[in-house]
């Protein structure tokens, strides 16, 4: 069948990343959007725009009834849901399919299967590829999740079973936190997710965290496209991604996708995929779960391999088989992402919503920047804080992480704090640079942040003292005697000071 129009039931970078790769194939795109989003990028992008309600998600983004609504409105053929919402909901693809429309991502069944965490882990169970220990159902009675919990031992994880991007997730180091934690954790799933079923794991302290990103079609092929290294976490959600790992080797790479596409394979799975894993320091690997729809790190995959995954899914979606066999499949260099969030790295990550007052993307040979944000935008409250993903390729490791800073110390963001600061810091570590990384990367050098914080600080209240000064009318504070020039030179607006 054909693809003419695409509903896109989702907000923010990965709503504009799906309607630019619909746009390059000739397919029509529907942005929606809640009150909070009325002005934003992906809706001002997009072929035709419908509101949906109100800023929380419950009442527009997890609104199925809305969304399908919209769909058939517009005339859509087909809704890609982009990640997080209702991306690995069955109901919802099932409520498409039931309108007559194509749901981009797999059949209900699978989404069942692997979308549901204990699901998911018992099928890796049945197939003999080794799990981190914990509970292969959803834990609700206390006295079953105490006694669970003993048995598994602490520290545990509480973790969500529906959905990912490290939402519905708890460290219990002790039964006297097992309580709380089990209640926050639901209630983050619910909101994120419309469903707060939990599972317990045990936690493993310091381990990498590696991910394989499969294809699959309607045909029964099933191709993995080798695997990201996300070990640089904060609260669980990423924050540097890269392809390929410096620690992973042909052998295991071998291994991780031969999991991965036997796991996807048992469970009739199709479309997009990541398969994650957590490995060890002698390369001993457990499967983790798998996130059964389009990863926000998917970029650097494409990177590598020079196989747009978006396309993929529209074409497969379609009924049409996969492009590429696994032999075709060749990673080419090194490719590296940092996620850019409103976020105040020193304060707690607390989110920092407002007006973008001035913003400088990096561009550049080999720099991608996959964005829902521009100058004058104002960033809600109401939703995850990603503003943009920054990513570059390079022909090693050494030359991608080069480019990475260039690229990280080219981008300006003005009127709200960022994670730049951090990220700087990350790429320039001696253990980054080093391959060194494990999940608890992060941890170890915050500590040494406490300079970084200051300065960022004191640039970002002179920044936006200067950019409002200047947004009133008043002169600017530097009055170059060949402006056009002096600007051209300099990379920056009259008016800004370097740091």
């Amino acid at each position: 069948m054909k693809i003419a129009k695409v509903l896109v039931a989702n907000r923010g970078e990965i709503a504009v990343r799906v309607i630019r790769a619909c746009r390059e194939q000739g397919i029509a795109s529907v942005a929606v959007f809640s009150d909070a989003d009325r002005e934003a990028l992906h809706v001002l992008m997009a072929d035709e725009a419908y509101p949906i309600g109100p800023p929380p998600p419950a009442q527009s983004y997890l609104a199925i009834d809305k969304l399908v609504r919209v769909a058939k409105a517009s005339g859509a053929d087909a809704v890609h849901p982009g990640y997080g919402f209702l991306a690995e909901n069955a109901a919802f693809a099932e409520a498409c399919g039931a309108a007559g429309l194509v749901f981009v991502g797999p059949p209900p069944a699978a989404i069942r299967a692997l979308g549901d965490k204990t699901a998911a882990r018992r099928i890796a169970r049945t197939l003999g590829v080794p799990t981190v220990p914990g509970t292969f159902e959803p834990v609700s009675d206390p006295d079953a999740m105490r006694a669970a919990a003993r048995e598994i031992g602490y520290p545990l994880m509480v973790k969500a079973a529906m959905g990912g991007g490290g939402k519905g997730m708890r460290v219990v180091r002790s039964e006297s936190e097992l309580e709380s934690a089990l209640a926050l954790a639901r209630s983050e799933a619910a909101y994120a997710f419309g469903d707060g079923a939990v599972y317990l794991e045990r936690y493993l302290a310091e381990p990498r965290h590696i991910e394989v990103q499969v294809l699959a079609d309607a045909r029964g092929h099933v191709i993995h496209l080798g695997e990201r290294e996300c070990s640089i976490q904060r609260r669980h959600q990423k924050l540097v991604e890269e392809s390929p790992s410096p620690f992973v080797d042909g052998p295991l790479r071998e291994r991780l996708g031969e999991a991965a596409c036997r796991i996807a394979g048992a469970a009739g799975y199709v479309n997009a995929g990541t398969v994650e894993f957590l490995v060890d320091a002698e390369r001993s690997f457990y499967f983790l779960e798998m996130n059964t729809r389009l990863q926000v790190e998917h970029g650097v995959t494409e990177m590598v391999t020079g196989i747009d995954l978006v396309r993929e899914q529209l074409r497969v979606a379609a009924g049409e088989a996969l492009s590429h066999k696994q032999a075709d499949v060749v990673l080419r260099g090194a490719a590296i992402e940092c996620r850019i969030n409103a976020e105040d790295p020193f304060s707690g990550w607390m989110p920092s919503p407002g007006t973008i007052t001035g913003l400088r993307a990096a561009t550049g040979p080999w720099v991608r920047d996959d964005s829902g944000a521009y100058e004058g935008y104002t960033v809600p409250r109401f939703y995850d804080t990603l503003l943009a993903k920054l990513m570059v390729w390079g022909v090693d490791r050494a030359t991608a992480i080069s480019r990475m800073a260039r690229a990280l110390a080219e981008y300006k963001v003005v009127g709200i704090l960022t994670t730049i600061p951090v990220l700087a810091h990350i790429v320039a570590h001696e253990d980054f640079r080093a391959g060194k990384l494990s999940t608890g990367f992060l941890d170890r050098l915050l500590p040494t942040l406490t300079a970084t914080r200051d300065r960022a600080r004191a640039v970002a209240v002179i920044a936006a003292v200067l950019a409002e000064y200047e947004r009133l009318g008043h002169p600017t504070l530097v009055e170059p005697s060949t402006p056009a020039a002096d600007s051209w030179r300099t990379g920056r607006r009259p008016g800004w000071r370097s740091p």
